[in-house]
């Protein structure tokens, strides 16, 4: 695959080999039609520690999902997630204006949670702007993704449907299962491994009252992939289908070395079915210790760590986006998509 950028400042990658922009490459919409070239874009509302590795991540995902599809990739952000000023100046470098979402004719969007620091939802900051892309959507994309907080942002501003609060942190690697026919996961194994981290949830008796198609789910993990067509094809992750194989390690540490500065209360579960026996036994020998001792600098005692060998998630991740982009790319042979052109 060749992964065109359009702006001349390239967000680099390791997973990528990025060509550079010539005049002659700047298709206009018709020409991307004919020649194949699909549009994707990427909002990317991710907290400042993990802002660049969403980037890879998901450039890795479309990488190996793209078979013989040209895309061209942008990446954004809402400028009412609170950033540092070296996360704001890479967006600002880096990152496409979101006021260009219009001109550039969006065939394919993903969108990604966010850390969420308000009560509810609609208390935070970015709420009008997250819900003003939803209502973009509909009409100005084939298909959008929804990722984890941004999915529940979009049921609850589309159909009211509320997220429920868990008791404990939903995160670890669950067996997920098919429940219905659908383009998105076809050829998908079941069971697949997907990856989790939330404290809420949406139910499945809840989605399926306002007419929303829950494709995948984990007895352990809940619902994990749904759908609604709207004039778009509207897909929402519950889980992290993205995340490589050491991000719930990170983000396991982060809330350890939280617990230890006193910046959260409780100290986190391990995630499930996530690393061997061994270090099962060792971390929680440190959960003990860290109990009693709760100092910030005991984060650098903690024990070394190995990642189950059956953690990896990136071949059903895989499967799932380029079944997508093969239907983006569908829709682009069939029809012009977007209503106002």
């Amino acid at each position: 695959m060749t992964l065109l950028h359009d702006r001349r400042r390239l967000i680099v990658s390791p997973a990528l080999a990025p060509a550079q922009m010539r005049e002659t490459d700047r298709l206009d919409r018709g020409q991307e039609a004919t020649d194949g070239v699909l549009t994707i874009g990427l909002i990317n509302n991710m907290p400042d520690s993990a802002l660049q590795t969403t980037e890879r991540q998901f450039m890795r995902l479309l990488t190996a999902a793209a078979g013989s599809n040209l895309i061209r990739f942008h990446c954004f952000s809402l400028p009412s997630v609170n950033r540092s000023q070296p996360a704001k100046s890479r967006t600002d470098q880096k990152y496409t204006d979101i006021a260009d979402l219009d001109r550039l004719h969006i065939d394919g969007l993903i969108v990604t949670g966010a850390e969420p620091n308000a009560a509810s939802l609609p208390e935070e900051p970015f709420w009008q702007d997250l819900t003003a892309i939803v209502d973009w959507a509909k009409t100005n994309t084939r298909s959008t993704i929804w990722s984890c907080l941004a999915a529940h942002a979009a049921v609850l501003h589309l159909d009211g449907i509320e997220r429920q609060r868990l008791d404990t942190k939903c995160s670890g690697v669950y067996e997920c299962f098919g429940v219905a026919d659908h383009w998105l996961t076809a050829g998908l194994p079941s069971p697949f491994r997907v990856s989790h981290s939330r404290f809420n949830e949406l139910r499945a008796d809840d989605l399926a009252a306002r007419d929303y198609q829950v494709l995948t789910l984990s007895p352990q993990g809940g619902v994990d992939i749904f759908a609604k067509q709207l004039r778009s094809q509207f897909i929402f992750f519950q889980g992290h289908p993205e995340y490589d194989p050491l991000s719930l390690e990170r983000e396991y540490l982060r809330d350890i070395s939280r617990f230890l500065a006193g910046e959260r209360n409780g100290y986190p579960a391990l995630p499930a079915d996530y690393f061997d026996t061994e270090t099962e036994q060792r971390l929680a020998a440190f959960e003990r210790r860290a109990r009693v001792e709760r100092r910030p600098g005991l984060s650098s005692e903690l024990p070394d760590r190995t990642v189950r060998q059956d953690a990896a998630t990136a071949a059903a991740a895989t499967a799932i986006l380029r079944n997508w982009l093969n239907y983006l790319s569908d829709g682009a042979h069939a029809a012009p998509p977007h209503p106002n052109l």
